[in-house]
């Protein structure tokens, strides 16, 4: 970890290790790092990257080979933190999960990882996906047993989503609204889970 990296932790009262939490806004091309403060236990941002290359449109990946970047809840433990990537450093975000399958939505490999180019992937910059990978490999060797990644179409303000409202996958937004506003309100990421197809949260 840079001594850059050290200070801005130590500017925000977050600490190496402790635990993260993801989100991305494809509209935006942006991915966030909120880490857990030690004391109050919510998550405040520290850092947002832009993501260097994304392809596909707004909306859910669909199937392998779309070139589709995915939307949804997803889960990261150690086992798909990826060190030897070919694409420098990368993790696996879980695509599909059990939301995508439950609608027959398929693909693989769905990765957030360096070089700056992506099939369907999230890619950053190598020195931007150095320091994302460090503070999630750590959080994860200091106990966390996975984290949670998010990945938003645009931040779902009640604005951005009436001018969406026409949008083929408006009632899908509105769905990740709730897990969104969740997050929004309460500084904790929630748990997720499916239910008739659709999330549900807790």
């Amino acid at each position: 970890m840079t001594p850059r990296m050290n200070k801005e932790l130590a500017e925000k009262g977050l600490k190496l290790g402790s635990p993260v939490f993801i989100r991305i806004f494809k509209e935006s091309h942006e991915l966030e790092i909120w880490m857990e403060d030690t004391k109050t236990k919510k998550f405040k941002l520290f850092k947002t990257w832009k993501v260097a290359a994304m392809s596909g449109k707004l909306g859910p990946k669909l199937a392998e080979g779309d070139l589709q970047a995915p939307e949804g809840f997803y889960y990261v433990a150690k086992s798909q933190m990826k060190p030897d990537s070919k694409f420098h450093l990368a993790f696996n975000i879980g695509y599909p999960n059990s939301y995508d399958r439950a609608h027959a939505y398929n693909g693989s490999f769905i990765m957030v990882h360096g070089n700056r180019v992506s099939a369907g992937c999230f890619a950053m910059t190598d020195p931007g996906i150095e320091e994302i990978y460090t503070l999630c490999c750590q959080a994860l060797t200091n106990g966390q047993p996975f984290f949670r990644i998010h990945v938003f179409p645009f931040r779902m303000s009640a604005t951005r989503m009436n001018h969406a409202k026409r949008h083929r996958w408006h009632a899908f937004w509105t769905n990740l609204k709730e897990g969104y506003d969740w997050f929004e309100e309460k500084k904790t990421p929630p748990n997720v889970a499916l239910k008739e197809k659709r999330y549900v949260f807790r």
